[in-house]
């Protein structure tokens, strides 16, 4: 698979490996902070490599994902060349056993080959939820202390990524001293949706020109396909995708790739922009591309495409948008267009909301009025005591954008209970005019690791 990383291409790569079916999307979703690699029960999922950025502490790498190790038949094989292809290029192994089971040959045949390599490994033991594990089996692959980590719930995945930030000779930073990225690259948009929602016709309306294969068939579009646009003097990449579709549904590998492609697309974008056609309503699948863009951390705008064929515009737009409010609780924030990219109607109105969502997602909150905000929160409106104690905010910062990500520097994370940091959420985002994008919220016990 050709990667074209620009920038990228110089960070140390981080490949995951192991056999399949123990986690390694999972983890590797984990450490990114947002969804890039598909995550299913069905082993195999995985095929190609996969990469993603990683910063933890102000120091970044290059995650590569990669199918599971195996050599029962070609298409394992197939699969076993590209992580051979993966370790060749990596500077750091996480190898990657299940620590709920007994290792197997697989398991020990991988840890022989990491040895013979002799490229440094961190044995990572995933799904280590329960405090009742026997985890005396994993030691015997004599790969050094493993770490225990659960990628479900993000247990563990702080101390691992200071292991990996270690093995990789990089003085981790305080928190704050964010890497800045270009201030004049174009806003990243994924076009998302279902098949034949009009991604292509919007693009192409935007661009002026017949630059994107458009057909009635579902399924033209099969890869992402960058290209930039400039709307109104602000500069915009454009990510077409193929449309998502359930997986139970995909019946050809073109297409299962095609949802995978539009995953990646979402996992690179600053802003998602998930187009629906009028007439067809929302599905359940539009409600997980919601999500994805969700756990991906990035802004998101709704786009009700096909609307130059309704009628009674007006009355029935008004009747749309509440369905579509009481559908999506999660993205009350998502801005809603309704909007032709065949006839343009109101696609300059649609771009002007993702300039929005695009400068509130890069939004900079100036230390000293963020923490005079939490403290007025803080004395408005107490934090209640769990068993006599009290949660105390010592200091906050942001440390990242693209989402905005604030830490908060507490006596204890676990007094503070989910409602309570909704709230100081709410606060932040009138305080800041923070209506439009995500916010990132993180716990952190000065000293210690993030919650």
């Amino acid at each position: 698979m050709q990667v074209n990383m620009s920038n990228e291409q110089e960070l140390p790569v981080v490949a995951i490996v192991g056999r399949p079916n123990v986690g390694k999307s999972s983890l590797m979703n984990r450490l990114a902070q947002r969804r890039v690699a598909l995550v299913e029960e069905t082993a195999g999922v995985t095929r190609d490599r996969i990469y993603a950025p990683c910063t933890w502490r102000a120091r970044s790498f290059l995650l590569v994902d990669t199918g599971g190790l195996s050599d029962e038949d070609q298409f394992w094989q197939a699969i076993a060349h590209q992580v051979g292809e993966a370790i060749a290029e990596a500077a750091l192994v996480l190898f990657v056993v299940d620590a709920r089971l007994p290792l197997t040959a697989e398991d020990e045949e991988v840890a022989h080959r990491m040895r013979r390599l002799g490229k440094p490994v961190l044995l990572v033991a995933n799904k280590a939820e329960s405090r009742h594990l026997d985890t005396s089996d994993v030691y015997r692959l004599g790969l050094g202390e493993p770490y225990f980590v659960s990628a479900a719930h993000g247990h563990g995945t702080g101390d691992l990524l200071d292991a990996i930030i270690e093995k990789l000779d990089m003085q981790p930073a305080e928190v704050g001293d964010e890497e800045e990225e270009p201030e004049d690259r174009p806003l990243r948009v994924a076009i998302v949706g279902r098949p034949n929602a009009g991604k292509s016709t919007l693009v192409n309306r935007a661009l002026g020109s017949q630059r994107m294969t458009v057909s009635e068939v579902p399924g033209t579009t099969t890869d992402a396909v960058d290209v930039e646009v400039q709307v109104r003097g602000r500069r915009f990449l454009l990510i077409d995708t193929a449309g998502l579709r359930r997986p139970a549904r995909i019946d050809a590998r073109l297409e299962e790739l095609a949802g995978l492609h539009a995953r990646k697309a979402i996992s690179r974008a600053d802003v998602a922009v998930l187009l629906l056609a009028a007439d067809d309503g929302l599905t359940e699948q539009d409600k997980r591309i919601v999500k994805l863009a969700g756990d991906a951390g990035i802004g998101l705008v709704i786009g009700v495409n096909k609307w130059d064929a309704r009628e009674h515009e007006a009355r029935e737009a008004d009747t749309l948008l509440a369905e579509l409010r009481r559908a999506l609780p999660a993205a009350d924030y998502a801005p809603i267009v309704f909007l032709s990219g065949l006839t343009g109607l109101h696609v300059d109105k649609l771009f002007a909301e993702i300039g929005r969502v695009g400068a509130q997602i890069d939004l900079r909150m100036p230390t000293a009025q963020l923490n005079r905000e939490i403290e007025e929160s803080l004395y408005q409106q107490p934090p209640p005591s769990v068993k006599g104690r009290q949660l105390k905010v010592l200091y906050a910062t942001q440390v990242g954008r693209r989402p905005p990500h604030v830490v908060l520097f507490v006596n204890d994370p676990a007094l503070c209970h989910f409602s309570y940091l909704r709230y100081i959420e709410n606060r932040l985002r009138q305080a800041f005019d923070l209506h439009l994008a995500p916010l990132r919220i993180t716990l952190r016990k000065r000293g210690g690791r993030p919650r």
